[in-house]
């Protein structure tokens, strides 16, 4: 399965500086380990965060053992999803990537992984994901293989709609929907407020990261929401933000958590005002950095869920 040639491994364009990737892991897995992103984490994260705050937001005294295990149950699915949504996006735009300076240095493009390896490795992570899925009650078996519609058409939507970030967030948040369904055997109206809302984080932190590819994506004649807002970009990103923010508030009050998660949420909303702030839309640098800034930003939210539980 694994290509074996002595190719150097080139490094992503958007790695992570010193990535363990290309230093310490076994030269034969590398093409494979970019393949599946985990040079740049920040996705897998953000595929996370909303699959961990519905835990916590569907949390009712459950043990904490039983706890611990959603939550690493949940970060094996994430890891192994991201990477099999990232190769499947890699074979099917294998033909643009090789166009654009940022993405040319991917897996497929560079020759470093054949289509065929690519098909094999995303089966593989494929049955890692679905392992996870049959742990969780059969609701919650269901609704996740609902789930791989808006992941089979994903790669398509920037050929044919402005919006594709919005596609994303229908796609990548669906989290927010597991956690409370693997706890509770069904939805109700917190969880899907928690998903709408992550579906304006998406809109805002993956437009802020098309901004990077958009010089690129004209000329190619990619969609993405960086081309269809242009220089008012900003004050879409406060509507977008906006929505968010309240769709938190609301999920929480929803869920009858304690005063102190609002004051946690308080503090996540400066950081979504520090992001709209810094942002520059010409410099994909900073781009990458406010992008990626939503890792912390995760912690914010979930510390607060946490400290809202336990004051309920």
């Amino acid at each position: 399965m694994f290509l074996r040639s002595k190719k150097k491994v080139v490094e992503a364009a958007d790695a992570v500086e010193g990535s363990w990737v290309y230093r310490q892991a076994p030269f034969f897995m590398r093409p494979y380990l970019k393949l599946a992103r985990l040079d740049r984490p920040i996705g897998s994260w953000l595929l996370l965060w909303p699959c961990w705050w519905s835990v916590t937001l569907a949390y009712s005294g459950e043990a904490v053992l039983a706890l611990a295990t959603w939550f690493a149950l949940f970060a094996i699915g994430a890891l192994a999803m991201r990477g099999a949504g990232c190769t499947y996006n890699d074979i099917i735009d294998r033909d643009f990537d090789g166009k654009v300076e940022r993405t040319r240095t991917r897996p497929i493009p560079a020759g470093e992984v054949t289509v065929k390896q690519a098909w094999m490795f995303l089966t593989t992570l494929s049955l890692i994901g679905l392992a996870v899925l049959l742990t969780m009650n059969v609701f919650a078996v269901w609704l996740g293989l609902g789930s791989l519609v808006l992941v089979a058409a994903y790669p398509f939507m920037k050929r044919i709609t402005g919006w594709p970030q919005a596609w994303l967030g229908l796609t990548f948040n669906w989290g927010a929907l597991m956690g409370w369904a693997a706890l509770k055997g069904e939805l109700s109206t917190a969880p899907m407020v928690l998903y709408a809302g992550c579906l304006f984080w998406t809109l805002g932190y993956d437009t802020i990261y098309a901004h990077q590819d958009k010089e690129d994506d004209a000329i190619i004649g990619v969609k993405s929401t960086a081309l269809t807002l242009g220089q008012h970009t900003r004050l879409w990103l406060t509507g977008f933000y906006a929505v968010f923010f309240l769709g938190l508030i609301y999920a929480g009050y929803l869920a009858n958590l304690g005063i102190i998660y609002y004051v946690g949420i308080a503090l996540a909303g400066l950081h979504l005002g520090a992001q709209i702030k810094r942002v520059n839309i010409d410099e994909p640098v900073v781009c990458l950095e406010v992008f990626r800034s939503n890792i912390a930003f995760g912690w914010i939210v979930f510390a607060s869920l946490v400290a809202g539980q336990l004051t309920a």
